[in-house]
Order: structure tokens, then sequence, then C-alpha cells
């Protein structure tokens, strides 16, 4: 049995890729049931006083009336040819409705990720480098107390230093108006960027730290040392590298948390993203958008872990050898 497996990076590639189809078929079972506990849409959109007349034939024109196993199948062959069905409230596409949301999200998620990155690869590595030294101490104690803070706390204290009381400098609240784009007002993405930044920055920082650690007393970077090499060179082309591996596992899973998570932010500053269709969804019992975005969370989830394992392999030499 073992001549037929997929061996090397693309055999591991392809096991994954099988493993996320069947994560994301699971997922779609759960989502479909979860939402049908919900409630009745029709009831939802009619109000409690619709006759039931209205209530079935509102029932038979959104296919409710169906049995369950044929609205799921219905569902997910329309996911497999991009049709994410129409929104029972608003009575349009769901991706036409859910477009410019998630373009708004997108923007906000990749500024975080851009900036939290770099910064947590960086205060993780110096840290470890000056190993219980000034700034390895105070650089430890900051990052516990910002991640012991939930992030609508982190939102709010940064609304009133820099948006209310304190020195008023910033916009309290991110409104985007209709047909609009993020880009077109930067100012107004920087508080809730930066509440994502520190949301993320301590965890990665911590792995990055006790990564580095352990690399930098290892037996390949002692050898390094031994056979003369400058330090910076032990430390961009042997450490650094080697250090990376266990980071990229968090910074996967703190960019699907950005996904997620940020839905909260966005209803502190009042950002017309996922979050507000999230909000609006629940409330409409709209399944359609429900389940779109529960399945699009999903799958983020499975490629970031995905991008994650792959670049993990890639910069370590020893798992590759395993495959």
């Amino acid at each position: 049995m073992n001549r037929f497996r997929p061996r090397g990076v693309w055999g591991f590639i392809l096991r994954r890729l099988l493993l996320g189809v069947l994560v994301l078929i699971l997922v779609s079972i759960l989502v479909f049931l979860a939402t049908q506990a919900l409630g009745d849409p029709a009831r939802a959109i009619l109000g409690r006083q619709a006759n039931p007349a209205s209530l079935a034939a509102l029932r038979r024109q959104l296919h409710l009336d169906r049995p369950v196993i044929d609205q799921y199948w219905t569902w997910v062959t329309g996911l497999l040819h991009g049709n994410l069905g129409i929104s029972l409230a608003a009575q349009e596409p769901v991706t036409t409705l859910l477009r410019p949301r998630l373009v708004n999200s997108a923007v906000l998620v990749a500024l975080a990720a851009v900036l939290s990155i770099p910064l947590s690869i960086a205060i993780g590595a110096y840290a470890a480098l000056k190993r219980e030294k000034v700034f390895d101490q105070t650089s430890s104690n900051l990052l516990l107390a910002m991640a012991a803070l939930p992030e609508f706390v982190v939102a709010l204290v940064l609304v009133i230093l820099f948006a209310t009381t304190v020195f008023h400098v910033l916009p309290a609240i991110s409104t985007i108006p209709p047909g609009s784009r993020p880009w077109n007002n930067w100012v107004a993405l920087v508080l809730p960027t930066v509440t994502l930044v520190i949301a993320v920055v301590p965890y990665v920082s911590r792995i990055m730290r006790a990564s580095m650690i352990e690399v930098l007393e290892s037996d390949y970077v002692e050898m390094a040392r031994l056979k003369g090499l400058p330090e910076r060179t032990v430390l961009v082309r042997h450490a650094l590298p080697n250090a990376l591996g266990p980071v990229f596992q968090v910074i996967a899973l703190n960019l699907a948390y950005l996904a997620g998570g940020i839905i909260i932010i966005e209803v502190v500053f009042n950002y017309a993203g996922i979050g507000s269709a999230v909000q609006e969804a629940v409330l409409n019992h709209d399944l359609p958008v429900i389940q779109a975005l529960a399945m699009l969370l999903a799958a983020v989830y499975v490629i970031l872990n995905l991008l994650a394992d792959v670049a993990t392999i890639l910069v370590t030499p020893k798992l590759r050898t395993r495959l």
C-alpha cells in the first residue's frame, strides 16, 4: 500500500488538500444543520402576524418546503458552481450582497497582517537575542498585559485616547459610504487596524521568542559559530529560518482568527464589513448569507493552515527529509 502513497512535498500537499476537502464537507453539514435550527425564515421575513397561507406561499417560493436533504444538496451544488444563493431578506444574490463587505474586511485583515507579522517576528527574535535583559523583560511583561485584554476593550481604550476626550486626532467610527472603498479614507482604518495588530502581536511574538531561544541553543547553530561564521550569518541563514517553522502555525491561526474575530471590531467601529453582515443575517434569519459566511471562514481557515504547513516544511530541512 505504501508504494501507492504519494511522497515528497507534493504528496504532502495532496494529502492535506484531501483532508481540507473532507473538513469542508463536514463543516458544510454542521453549518446547514445549525442554520436550520435558527427558525423559520419565512416567519422572520413576514413577521409574527403573517397568515398560514402567506407563510406557505413564501416557503414554496424559497424552496423551504422541500426535504432537508434536497435543500442541502441544492445548496452544496450551488456552492461548487459559485452560486451562494439568494438573500432571503434583501432578495438579491448573496455574492452581490457580500462582495463589497468582503473587500472591506479583506483590506482590514491585510493591513493588520502586513503590520503585525513582521513586527511580531522582529520583537520575538530580538527578545530572544537579549534574553533576560531589559528589553526581553519589558517586552514580555507588556505582551502579557496586551494578551490579557479583550479586543473590544482595546478598541474602546483607543477610541477614548485618540478619538474623544484625550487627543481627538482620529475618527471614532470607521464608516465607509455605500459605493466607496476603504482606501479612499485611510484615516478611518487606523484605529481598527491598530486594534487588530495589538490582538495578534503578543501571541506571535512570544512563540517567536521561545522558538528562537530553542534554535539558538541547538547544536547546528553552535557548530556554525565554531566554524567562524559571522554572527549575522549564523542568525540569518541558520537560526531565523529554523525558528520560523513553529511560528508559521501560530501566524496561520492568528490570521484565521482575524478573519473571524474581526466581526467584533467591525461592530465597535461601525465598519461595513462581514461583521455587520453576520449581525444582520442572524437577526433576519437570512440562512443563505449565514451559510455563505460560515463556509467562507472555514475555507480561509483550511487554506491558511495548508499554507502554514507547506511554509514550515520549506524552511525546515529536517521535516523535508521525513516526507
